[in-house]
């Protein structure tokens, strides 16, 4: 039997090696690396080449959906499945749309985990039953009001009112208060908008917005 080559990613030492005892309990699955934050299973991941990550979607640095999106480019083969302590939509629709094939919340039973990750193997989506809700629920919205809006520069709705934020000099914590939205989820907007926009700074972003009339 072949086993599939698993590298996990999670800034919890003690929570890692818990799941690596699991995974090396079956025959067909084998830990062959561990990272402790978004850059190093970046850097593994090339090095290693795993068949699947497990990766957790809070981390210092580099964050789990960045990794998951940065990998992908690279290693497009390699199957992602994100863990997180609370499912939250913003950022489980980011992970999926970066490649990532699975979004599980870690308080999951090891024999369902064990399940999704050979089920994610296979090319199932690998989803915690509520969170494959959330994605039902956001399916069924986008099919009765049309596709998401998307500008000239690819930034989605959430990221133009982002940086409708930002533009008006609204910090990340108010831009989360504004939108009920995490810390975190904020920052990967962000991101995206800088990238997508091709300015390093929110100024820029900003200024960038109001020329090409995205505001």
């Amino acid at each position: 039997m072949k086993q599939v080559r698993v590298l996990l990613a999670d800034d919890h030492a003690l929570f890692r090696e818990g799941l690596a005892g699991i995974i090396n309990s079956q025959p067909d699955l084998k830990v062959v690396g561990e990272a402790n934050d978004g850059l190093e299973a970046l850097v593994k991941a090339r090095e290693l080449k795993p068949d699947l990550i497990l990766m957790d979607v809070q981390m210092p640095g580099m964050d789990g959906v960045e990794a998951a999106r940065q990998i992908k480019q690279t290693l497009p083969e390699t199957i992602i499945v994100m863990l997180t302590v609370r499912g939250e939509d913003e950022i489980l629709f980011e992970a999926l749309k970066h490649g990532a094939q699975g979004y599980l919340l870690k308080e999951i039973r090891s024999q369902d985990l064990l399940e999704m990750l050979r089920g994610a193997k296979r090319g199932e989506a690998a989803l915690s039953p509520t969170l494959a809700g959330h994605v039902l629920a956001e399916f069924r919205r986008m099919s009765k009001y049309g596709a998401v809006y998307a500008s000239d520069d690819g930034l989605t709705e959430r990221e133009l009112q982002v940086l409708i934020k930002v533009s008006q000099g609204a910090t990340d914590k108010e831009i989360a208060d504004a939108l009920t939205i995490s810390l975190n989820t904020v920052k990967t907007h962000i991101r995206n908008i800088l990238s997508k926009l091709h300015v390093s700074t929110r100024r820029e972003a900003a200024r960038v917005a109001k020329t090409k009339g995205l505001m």
